[in-house]
């Protein structure tokens, strides 16, 4: 499946959202117009390559994620190893660690995500309500170009499992939901990074996100 967004008027630059059968594929596309980008939905793996970014989305649970991106795998990660700006929301972002607690649940054995930034997926403790829905706030823990000018600013979330990094410098920002989890996380290049909230649903802190991506996609 290949579709192509109307080109803006000055695209800034050429954006690949990566259809894999889940994921909130219009919308994160609109944003991504929005912020100035020309999008292509698409799981052809000869546009990867071809882009100046690449967005993977993502809704659901972990291991169905896993399992249908499975064929795209080696070629995200040519994307990811090319220094290609590779995007992961969501669902997405959790598909760029090694691994999660809820893929392997009800004693299936655990499947295996990108591992493009060690570490785990881990769900919120017993007796926090969950999924963690709605708006909360962005404290930013280091420099990275996706975050200029959103610290402090709330996204909107929709999960009940969040990212543990191998590395703490791989966390960007954290997000505090009866404890402190990240919600942006990068790998030591700076080029893989996702969010856990969605920014195609935050508003203008996520336009801003999406503005950032657009940008960093262009001069890369």
């Amino acid at each position: 499946m290949s579709t192509v967004s109307s080109p803006q008027e000055q695209s800034l630059a050429t954006v690949v959202v990566v259809d894999y059968g889940l994921g909130n594929l219009r919308s994160v596309t609109r944003g991504l117009e929005r912020a100035g980008a020309d999008v292509e939905i698409t799981d052809d793996p000869a546009a990867f390559a071809d882009a100046d970014g690449v967005v993977l989305p993502g809704v659901g649970a972990f291991r169905e994620g896993v399992e249908n991106a499975n064929p795209l795998r080696e070629d995200l990660l040519e994307v990811a190893d090319s220094g290609t700006p590779l995007f992961g929301i969501c669902l997405g972002m959790q598909m760029l660690l090694t691994t999660s607690e809820e893929g392997a649940n009800d004693g299936e054995s655990a499947v295996q995500g990108l591992d493009l930034i060690p570490g785990t997926n881990v769900r919120f403790a017993e007796g926090q309500k969950v999924p963690h829905m709605g708006w909360n706030e962005l404290n930013v823990q280091r420099d990275h170009p996706l975050v200029e000018g959103v610290d402090g600013n709330y996204a909107y979330f929709v999960h009940s499992y969040y990212a543990m990094p191998d590395d703490d410098g791989a966390t960007v920002a954290t997000t505090d939901y009866e404890r402190e989890f990240p919600s942006i996380v990068a790998d030591e290049a700076g080029t893989v990074f996702g969010t856990q909230f969605h920014p195609e649903k935050s508003g203008e802190t996520g336009l801003q996100i999406l503005r950032n991506f657009v940008e960093i996609c262009a001069e890369a």
